[in-house]
Parts: structure tokens; sequence; C-alpha cells
């Protein structure tokens, strides 16, 4: 019952990174057309945090916590949303979102990289092609002269690949940490504190702040939207399967997530889908799937035990 409970979670945990996080790069994108992204991104997850709070004061869970956990959440909070969400989010003025998510698709090519780099893990032949294959379709991507010639263009590519990096080793690093063991507890951490950076980042830019009652009912409704969903539902569902399963697993959710905010990215921004994108994602995803291919028998296997 217990195990089948877990495979249940697990289940449902996945679902809501692939499909609610491949809807946030569309809502973020809606939200920076009008507002200044630092913060933005900052009253999205200092907000989640609170809830969250609040919700574990509800369900009567300790808030609690010792000083290295904190310590250890600080950093997650930083390498996850401070950097590692808050700057896609700033970055979302010069591309598309549909383009961002493409371009984070590559996030297993960084997280194996990663793992080979910081933990020496050997490069299997059926990774290494996805490796070979994810650079291929990078290049595809980037390479198009409708995005080299838009202005801020470069700048917003080297940013997010700079974000992949942070959330990588973020990945690697809570898959490790000393964090808090109920989930609530260490999303509403995490969440609080990037958020405060990101808001402390937001002053130290300059940016202009206003009230959310001034803001567009578009902008209102997206923030609702990424407050409950994307941060407190996507995020706890992500720092679940991070102490679940493998962080190479978790980062296939860069399957979904890349094709479901080009089709909303098209349909609600009249975003250009190129033949040239639409191969880079092919590509993309087909490394992606290299990379992940030899884990899936493992994955199963624990589901069945």
């Amino acid at each position: 019952m217990g195990k089948s409970r877990n495979t249940t979670l697990i289940v449902l945990a996945f679902f809501s990174i692939y499909f609610i996080w491949g809807s946030t790069y569309l809502l973020n994108k809606i939200a920076v057309t009008e507002q200044p992204p630092f913060m933005l991104a900052g009253v999205r997850f200092a907000s989640a945090g609170i809830l969250i709070f609040g919700l574990c004061k509800i369900l009567g869970i300790g808030i609690a916590i010792p000083l290295r956990q904190l310590r250890n959440t600080i950093i997650a909070g930083f390498l996850f949303l401070t950097f590692g969400n808050g700057v896609v989010v700033w970055a979302l003025k010069y591309v598309d979102s549909g383009f961002a998510a493409l371009e984070i698709s590559a996030q297993p090519l960084v997280v194996l990289l990663l793992m080979r780099i910081l933990q020496g893990k050997k490069i299997q032949t059926m990774s290494f092609i996805g490796v070979v294959l994810g650079f291929i379709g990078i290049y595809l991507l980037v390479s198009q002269k409708q995005i080299l010639t838009r202005e801020g263009s470069w700048l917003g590519m080297i940013m997010i690949f700079a974000c992949m990096l942070s959330w990588g080793y973020g990945s690697l690093f809570v898959g490790k940490a000393n964090l808090p063991q109920n989930y609530f507890v260490n999303t509403a951490y995490q969440m609080f504190t990037g958020g405060t950076m990101l808001l402390l980042a937001s002053w130290a830019f300059g940016e202009k702040w206003t009230s959310p009652m001034e803001w567009s009912v578009p902008v209102q409704y997206s923030m609702g939207l990424l407050i409950v969903f994307g941060s407190i539902v996507a995020f706890t569902s992500f720092n679940y399967l991070l102490r679940s399963v493998s962080p190479e697993k978790v980062a296939t959710s860069t399957y979904v997530n890349p094709i479901i905010a080009l089709l909303l990215g098209w349909y609600f921004l009249d975003e250009q889908i190129t033949m040239q994108s639409v191969i880079a994602a092919a590509v993309l995803l087909t490394g992606v799937y290299f990379i992940n291919t030899k884990k899936k028998l493992a994955i199963y296997s624990r589901f069945r035990k």
C-alpha cells in the first residue's frame, strides 16, 4: 500500500513539473512585458514561501530547523530561484518564451556534464551520443538569423545558459545536502529566502515597484497562477522528486516543457515557430532521450520493488 502510494505521488509530481512548469514561460512572459523582472520573481517566490509557512501552521507542521539546514535552504534558494529562475525571467525581455524553453531543454546535458566534472561520473556511450546531439540542437537553435539579429538576444541566451548551470549544480547539491525532511518546510524556506534575495536584487538594480492592485488584469492572473501552481505545487513536487529519484530523471521534464511552452507562446502571444526551431527541438529532445534511456530500467525497477 505504501509503495503504491509512493508511486502515485511520483507520477503526480512528474505531471506537475512537466505540464505546470511548461506553462510558466508564457505566464512569466506576460508579466515581464509590463513589470520589472526581479520584482516580479521576488514577489512570486516570497509570497509562495509565506503561504506555505501558513499552510504548515494550519497542518500543525513544525517549521523550526537547525542552522545548518537553514544555510542549505538559502544556498538552494539562490541556485534555483534567485539566479536560476529570476535571471530567466529577466532574459524573457529579450527572447521568446518558447525559445527560452527550448534552450533550457538542454538541462539534462548540463546536469550530466556537471556530474562528470564534479563527481567524476563516467559518461556512457548512449549518453555521449546524447551530449553530441544536444550540442547540435543548441547550435541549430541559437544560429537562427531572426534570433541573432534581435536586440539583446545574445545576452538573453548567455544568461539563460548561466541559469542552467546554476539549476544543474543546485540539483546535485540538493540531492546530497542536509535539508528539512518535510517537503513543504523545505520548499517554504527556499521560496522565502530566494524571493527575499530577488527583492534585494530588485532594489539594488533600482527597479520601480508598484502595487499589485495597479497591475493589469493579465499580469495579476499570471502572478496568481505562478504563485499557487508554478511555485507551491510544482516546486514542492520538484523537491520531492530530487529526494526520490535521480537528478537526471528529474531533468527529463525538459522533454515536455518546451513543447508546452512553444504551443502556448504561439497560441496566446503569436510567437513564431520556425522549421529550424522544430528541427532543433527534435534533435535536442532526442539527445535528452539518449542521455536518460539507460536510467529508465533502474527507475521502473524501483517502482516494482
